[in-house]
């Protein structure tokens, strides 16, 4: 479908792309891989022709239809979230008004046996063949769906799209490059500003999509589910692995160890040649022998070992102040803006040491909880911290509020107090910022460095508390994979929001969903989160289907009850794995609370510590508060073991 030919891409005298070929196929999915700076969005740009190469060419067919998603765009602005969607149809409108013109010809001319009116009607079916393809009659359903798919709400559709922040308006691109149905898809870094539940949306909608897919991306879950190819940018050179990102990088590595062998045996074989040249070609009679072993040398073609990125920051959290059992309550807490109710009555605990996932689809109070949490607005109810609790807040944000007029050093140096201070340098260089780099301005960084910067100023205290709020926007896969190392060695309290399901799988353990104004505990990890929600939307999905039908006709009862029954049935299971997840939650806290009880109890029963606590009323009251405590999981348990099936 498409061919690089020979490309080469030069910037000041530096090539990025040496003589590079190959083929794109349709239905391809392929991942772009590569360090920073390798040339990944460049060759996007060059295969959407938004940027000419230096050499070579790029051939299509001239029917071929691409659309392109680029990192940064500009957005148009004076539409409605729908109208502007709608712009997506912009061919659809102009095939109908060829129609129009066709139709009234063929009205009115009467040379039926002409070849110019049997070419009219030839046009007509393929214009018609066209509009079908492009699904012209069910517009309003086609936008509805991918709206809704990337996460708006009907309520939205009305609303101007100046409205909506960057990250959704790059939504409603997304949607309009989907409903253009292109012959192939090219997105630099999709995922960047989708939640978990819209990302799973565009791989469902990737298994379907007619056309073909090279994208851009930092999300490794998101590559392995899309992605069947792997393109590789390496030394100037493309390298084509048939497999998705995962696979591909065991096959890479197996690559590399080739070439070293095959680089080491090479260079055997020339210190031989070397070797002898130098015994022989003093030696009139083995000139001849020397000089052809030069020329073998001269035309040996020397076998390159694939440059390795280990540009890696590398850091760990310092240990961390310690802190009371109870790290954080929440009361009733809740959030409106205006007439916006965005959730309420949130009630939960977190204890010392626990990784706790806040997830859910985006504008449902997630960022608003943590910046309830760091006190950074007003809200409902309360939210108490424990004892001795000190916070380390990363924002979503976090690297714009860098002041971009200091420099790297001067925003680490400014903030280290006491020991730190001399470590300052050390510190910058473990997330890459060595040499000349640490007297760069801030507003000079790119959003990768911003992001390390920021992460940089989480370890200048010794924070028992992590908020968390998307960490890795910006960050490279290496630099998430070393981020992810340090929070599950961090022996602190974590809270994080993140969309990034290879990220938080073997961190948290624990989820808070914030869905419909409510905040629902899920005791469970990201991946048996996911399966839920899955089946949730799949009976959704179902539900729709069914309305849709019953509106036009009458289903038949038996099939509807049979559905209906298994939507019950999947249902059930789902509730009932929940059920004993918090039965094993209430037993590990009744084990607790007998350990702490008996405690006590050896305390009392002895004499010498009974005489010593006799008037340490704090005693006594935490050892009451702990039998009533042990008394409510304990009707807890029986409560939850009733609805065990």
């Amino acid at each position: 479908m498409i061919s690089v030919n020979a490309v080469t891409v030069s910037f000041g005298g530096h090539n990025l792309f040496d003589n590079i070929s190959f083929l794109i196929n349709p239905k391809d999915r392929i991942g772009l891989a590569g360090k920073n700076g390798a040339g990944k969005s460049t060759l996007l740009k060059i295969l959407s022709g938004n940027q000419n190469p230096t050499k070579g060419e790029i051939s299509m067919p001239k029917s071929c239809k691409i659309g392109y998603l680029p990192q940064d765009m500009i957005h148009q602005h004076g539409r409605t979230v729908f109208e502007e969607t709608e712009t997506a149809y912009e061919e659809i409108q102009n095939l109908e008004k060829r129609i129009e013109e066709i139709n009234h010809q063929l009205e009115t001319r009467t040379d039926y046996e002409s070849d110019s009116y049997s070419k009219l009607i030839e046009e007509q079916t393929e214009v018609y063949t066209r509009l079908d393809v492009l699904g012209a009659g069910s517009r309003s359903e086609e936008i509805e769906k991918i709206l809704k798919g990337l996460g708006f709400d009907r309520k939205d559709f009305d609303r101007q799209t100046a409205e909506f922040s960057g990250g959704w308006r790059m939504r409603i691109e997304l949607a309009k490059l989907l409903l253009q149905r292109p012959d192939i898809l090219l997105l630099d870094e999709p995922t960047n500003h989708l939640d978990i539940e819209a990302i799973m949306w565009l791989e469902e909608f990737m298994e379907t999509f007619n056309g073909a897919v090279m994208l851009i991306s930092h999300d490794k879950t998101f590559l392995d589910n899309v992605t069947s190819r792997t393109l590789e940018i390496s030394n100037q050179k493309i390298y084509d692995y048939k497999t998705n990102y995962s696979h591909y990088l065991e096959l890479r590595k197996e690559r590399r160890e080739q070439q070293e062998n095959a680089a080491k045996n090479q260079q055997k074989i020339i210190d031989q040649y070397e070797t002898l040249i130098d015994k022989n070609r003093a030696k009139a009679s083995k000139a001849a022998f020397a000089q052809s072993l030069i020329k073998k040398l001269d035309k040996m073609e020397r076998i390159e070992v694939d440059e390795e990125d280990n540009a890696a920051m590398y850091f760990r959290f310092p240990p961390p102040a310690h802190s009371g059992k109870i790290v954080l309550t929440a009361e009733h807490a809740g959030k409106q803006y205006g007439d916006k109710r965005i959730f309420s009555d949130a009630n939960f605990i977190i204890t010392k040491g626990e990784k706790v996932g806040l997830v859910g689809r985006n504008g449902e109070g997630k960022s608003t909880m943590m910046k309830m949490i760091a006190k950074k607005v007003e809200f409902e109810g309360k939210i108490i911290l424990g004892h001795s609790v000190m916070m380390g807040y990363f924002e979503q944000d976090q690297e714009e509020k860098l002041d971009p007029k200091k420099t790297v050093f001067e925003t680490i140096d400014e903030l280290a107090v006491g020991d730190v201070r001399k470590q300052v340098r050390g510190l910058l260089g473990s997330f890459l910022f060595r040499g000349d780099d640490i007297d760069k301005k801030v507003q000079v960084l790119s959003g990768g460095e911003r992001g390390r910067l920021a992460l940089c100023k989480l370890l200048l205290e010794p924070y028992n508390l992590l908020l968390m709020d998307e960490p890795t926007n910006h960050l490279d896969l290496r630099s998430k994979d070393i981020l992810k190392k340090a929070l599950m060695d961090y022996e602190g309290t974590v809270v994080m929001v993140s969309h990034d399901r290879d990220f938080m799988k073997g961190i948290c353990n624990r989820l808070f969903e914030f869905r419909d104004g409510k905040v629902k505990e899920h005791l469970c990890d990201i991946e048996e989160f996911m399966q839920l929600r899955k089946v949730e939307r799949l009976n959704e999905l179902d539900l729709e289907k069914k309305e849709a039908v019953a509106s036009k006709q009458m289903a038949d009862g038996s099939k509807q009850s049979a559905v209906k029954t298994a939507n019950i049935n999947t249902e059930k299971e789902a509730e009932q794995k929940q059920i004993r997840n918090q039965i094993k939650k209430t037993e590990e806290n009744i084990s607790n609370l007998e350990v702490k009880l008996k405690e006590c109890n050896d305390k009392l029963a002895n004499a010498d510590e009974y005489q010593k606590l006799m008037n340490d009323k704090a005693f006594f009251a935490n050892y009451e508060k702990m039998k009533a405590d042990l008394e409510k999981e304990m009707e807890k348990w029986e409560e939850l073991s009733g609805k065990l099936a």
